[in-house]
């Protein structure tokens, strides 16, 4: 320990001696009990010192009762972590989004649970029939009827009818807040949904009933949310009387998205990009955007990807993060609506575990996404058929060598028997789709192959061992993160991997990291084994957090 110098003392301290401890023991203890202060003190030998009482003096000459105070953090509450307007605004208790994953993987029973313990919970609607989406809406709606929630609404660009279908059904039953994911560009379904209701309040405020969280990995994208709805769009709403010529007026002077999380290296959709770099990059261009267009509620930019360990957390609140989504770590979670065997398959992941394959919903755009590569043959099937649909314009035109594999190995059916459960799908979802596939044998060809990538998915859901091989697991290096903090700790185990349990454990240890290095800032230095932080059960953290 060095010499007590001027530099090292911010003031003094002055309270009951009694209360204060020495050694690395007590504090550890102060700094992990985020419901007092800590006050840091060099003792008569020159040692720090710990008391959670008393009260720090600056600027003034110490009486003989003081002792020199070389570092102080004040009592944390986790609403203080990041922007405290989302807690307000959306009324949670922690800034702590669990996001939405696709065929109801964010089920409705892990939406539940993240609401009642003062989380968002997004239910992911995406890939599921009007019936079942609507179903889940009752659901929640009954279960949580004054606490928030939110459903997604995923860019669908060859079933805009079912996009527009969808918002139908939010608006109908009152859902006033979405989490829109994957868009290239904005819809007129999605700008429907949020200019619905805009109205002036009495003291002549802009009031939009229904928000939207927007998930964003590219600036062009993010621009786009962050900017009033486009006009060409405002303008056919007017003209289908959707809208009042006030509310098309009043739209101009809002943001599509209150809120934008943006997404970094993530499970499912995703452009890989690193978080260190894409946040910073779109906090700036909110900065910008917000001066350019004045909005009287500056939209907040939040982060996912990545995000699965304290440390990750506090890293991105540490740059700037409004608030944090957390993607693969809930679907490993008992609460999920994915299966024993993907939650145990998950649990083994490792950070390199992870690759990429093309997507059900944009397979013709060449679009992928980050799925689990271990375990399952998946992405390698997946990318096969892509490189199939690239090579060929009908199925009539694959080589046999090329079918006998896509039936035997791949589907496991012939290929009339998959084109005709593929016609019995789109016949209740979206009756378009067959009639284009007739008269066009790329698009027949699209649809057979988006059969094997839709239900890969749902294999891996329902945990149909037959189809083990074939599971589509999305998966972000996050999940590998998250095991290797909870190597041989109670929390390894896939049957102890609740949603309460994993999230307040990352937002507390979050906070608990954060003060260390609010310390360290100060000059304090401690050895590595007070940072070791280790998972906790749920009652202890309640016990040491506001």
């Amino acid at each position: 320990m060095s010499a007590i110098t001027k530099q090292n003392i911010l003031g003094f301290w002055e309270g009951d001696h009694a209360t204060i401890h020495a050694g690395n023991s007590a504090i550890h203890t102060a700094i992990r009990d985020l419901n007092h202060p800590v006050f840091i003190m060099h003792d008569q030998q020159n040692q720090y010192s710990v008391s959670s009482q008393g009260r720090a003096v600056i600027g003034v000459e110490p009486s003989p009762n003081h002792m020199p105070l070389a570092g102080f953090v004040p009592a944390n509450s986790p609403r203080q972590l990041g922007d405290i307007s989302f807690c307000e605004d959306h009324g949670l208790n922690f800034p702590y989004m669990c996001g939405a994953m696709a065929n109801g993987i964010a089920s409705v029973k892990l939406v539940e649970a993240a609401a009642n313990a003062g989380f968002l919970g997004s239910f992911g609607a995406a890939g599921l029939s009007l019936v079942e989406i609507e179903k889940a809406i009752k659901y929640l709606s009954d279960s949580l009827p004054t606490k928030p929630f939110c459903c997604n609404l995923i860019f669908t660009p060859n079933e805009i009818n079912y996009e527009d279908a969808v918002v139908s059904l939010y608006l109908r039953y009152n859902i006033r807040l979405i989490e829109a994911s994957a868009y290239m560009g904005l819809t007129l379904p999605v700008v429907r949904y949020r200019v619905h209701g805009i109205h002036c309040s009495p003291s002549g405020e802009i009031e939009t009933p229904n928000k939207i969280i927007a998930k964003a990995s590219r600036i062009e994208i993010a621009s786009k949310w962050l900017s009033p709805p486009p006009e060409k769009i405002l303008t056919q709403l007017l003209a289908s009387n959707e809208i009042t010529e006030q509310q098309a007026t009043l739209a101009t002077q809002i943001p599509m998205a209150q809120d934008i999380t943006v997404e970094a290296d993530s499970g499912g959709h995703t452009d890989n990009r690193p978080s260190l770099t894409l946040l910073p990059t779109i906090i700036n261009l909110r900065n910008r955007l917000q001066q350019q267009f004045n909005y009287n509620t500056p939209p907040r930019v939040g982060a996912a990807g990545g995000i699965s360990t304290p440390v990750s957390a506090a890293a991105t609140f540490s740059m700037g993060a409004a608030y944090i989504v957390t993607g693969t770590v809930n679907q490993a979670c008992i609460e999920s609506g994915s299966s024993d065997i993907a939650r145990k398959m998950l649990a083994e992941a490792e950070q390199t575990d992870v690759t990429m394959a093309p997507a059900v919903d944009m397979f013709e755009m060449g679009v992928k996404l980050q799925v689990l590569k271990r375990g399952t043959m998946f992405a390698f099937r997946a990318n096969k058929l892509y490189e199939l649909y690239n090579a060929y314009e009908t199925i009539e035109e694959i080589p046999e060598k090329h079918k006998k594999i896509l039936e035997q190995s791949i589907f496991q059916l012939s290929l009339s028997e998959v084109w005709k459960l593929t016609k019995d799908f789109f016949n209740e979802r979206d009756p378009q789709q067959i009639a284009k596939a007739e008269s066009n044998g790329k698009h027949k060809m699209a649809l057979i192959f988006r059969w094997y990538l839709g239900l890969s998915s749902r294999w891996a859901n329902a945990g149909d061992i037959t189809r083990q091989l074939d599971y589509q697991i999305w998966c972000g290096p996050a999940m590998g993160a998250f095991n290797d903090w909870t190597k041989n700790t109670w929390l390894a185990k896939p049957a102890t991997r609740n949603l309460v349990t994993i999230a307040l454990n990352i937002i507390y240890g979050a906070i608990v990291i954060m003060r260390f290095n609010h310390l360290k800032n100060q000059g304090i230095q401690f050895s590595y084994d007070i940072l070791h932080l280790t998972p906790l059960k749920v009652q202890e953290i309640q016990s040491k957090m506001i």
